[in-house]
């Protein structure tokens, strides 16, 4: 596509992790294919740690590790978008007509306006992110023609026949049609946090000596909700087994998930790690590890967007649209599943035919295969 070199893109991606990470592998595609292109992106601000680092330190400044990209050179800790706008729907949601809300709304509004995008994609396909998205007024917007919330194309004013099944394939169309070209997958590009690496490398070395050596599981037992959660005790006998193998376990609790991992570091008699990271800190961690073993959740699509190997326990959800991708993975999945969003407290009655052993075997092909590599 023939563009002024300054042309410049507003990505909207708003949702969970997840969804944050499922969208980066198309808008890097786009950064590789058009680094000369200024790329704006809108996303909650908690998420903000997956776009930029928040600690940079003087090697990330003068670019030691930073990405070299058709002859340019991108700064680590930020590689791949210029700007970032912050829209806290989650919060504006729960006081919609507040005048709190209406001023952040108007301020969005102001802020995107006046960085003159000359287009906007819109990668989650539903009314909000629609709504923000045309708030930038650019001439140019695309979603899918036929997008999550069918309401939202009629904000677009192109709109894109998409084929994929996996949720990523679709997002890496819709940047084809938007540059005009034929965009191939490529592994996503994520910031490097120097006060994370020095965390995690004094994590890892508290170890001893002989720990050190040991490949690294990190398991994540938490879920979005209940019916994607397979139960903690049955995470504990994983991470048992894993530690008879002389495989080190790190679990991860994300906000609100403590007791889980509490509870899978007692079983283990304390001998798995139990850590409540930052994002930052967190993929750091996750570039260390040789496995992870979790349910359809941000850990597992971090780690396969750093190219680690996963086991993924799934339920309700797709793996089809929102399973691994990218990396070498293992997908355990009863037949009688159906996808099925609802929000329910308990796991799928489905997903508790998957059993311990069925994942550490997953888990142990998987760490076999690593070592051979």
């Amino acid at each position: 596509m023939h563009t002024r070199p300054n042309f410049r893109l507003l990505v909207v991606r708003l949702g969970a992790m997840g969804d944050i990470l499922h969208a980066l592998p198309a808008v890097t595609a786009l950064r590789l294919a058009h680094p000369d292109w200024q790329i704006g992106w809108v996303v909650e601000p908690r998420w903000k740690a997956l776009l930029t680092a928040g600690h940079r330190d003087q090697r990330s400044e003068i670019r030691d590790q930073e990405s070299r990209v058709s002859g340019i050179l991108r700064d680590s800790a930020q590689p791949v978008v210029d700007q970032i706008h912050f829209a806290s729907t989650k919060k504006w949601g729960k006081r919609p007509l507040s005048l709190y809300t209406i001023r952040e709304i108007s301020a969005l509004g102001s802020e995107l306006r006046a960085a003159e995008y000359d287009a906007a994609i819109d990668l989650q396909g539903a009314i909000r992110s629609a709504c923000i998205g045309r708030m930038a007024r650019s001439k140019r917007f695309l979603g899918e023609d036929q997008p999550r919330e069918g309401p939202a194309r009629w904000f677009f004013t192109e709109r894109v026949k998409t084929y994929g099944s996996h949720v990523i394939e679709q997002d890496l169309e819709l940047a084809s049609a938007l540059a005009q070209d034929s965009l191939a997958a490529v592994p996503p590009l994520l910031p490097v946090d120097a006060e994370a690496e020095a965390w995690c490398d004094t994590v890892l070395a508290a170890a001893q000596d002989s720990a050190l050596r040991q490949p690294v599981a990190l398991i994540n037992p938490g879920a979005g909700w209940g019916a994607k959660r397979w139960p903690v005790e049955r995470y504990a006998a994983v991470a048992e087994g894993l530690l008879a193998r002389g495989v080190r376990v790190v679990v991860n609790a994300g906000p609100g998930e403590e007791p889980l991992a509490e509870a899978i570091a007692k079983a283990t008699g304390c001998k798995s790690t139990s850590l409540s990271p930052s994002i930052e800190r967190l993929i750091a961690l996750t570039r260390r590890i040789a496995i992870c073993i979790a349910g359809d959740t941000g850990p597992l699509h971090l780690a396969c967007a750093l190219g680690r190997p996963v086991v993924g326990i799934y339920g309700p959800t797709d793996p089809s649209r929102n399973g691994p991708y990218g990396t070498e993975s293992v997908v355990l999945r009863s037949p009688l599943s159906r996808r099925d969003h609802s929000r329910h407290a308990e796991p799928e009655a489905a997903m508790l035919t998957i059993q311990p052993d069925d994942v550490l075997r997953a888990a142990f092909a998987l760490l076999a295969g690593e070592r051979n590599r």
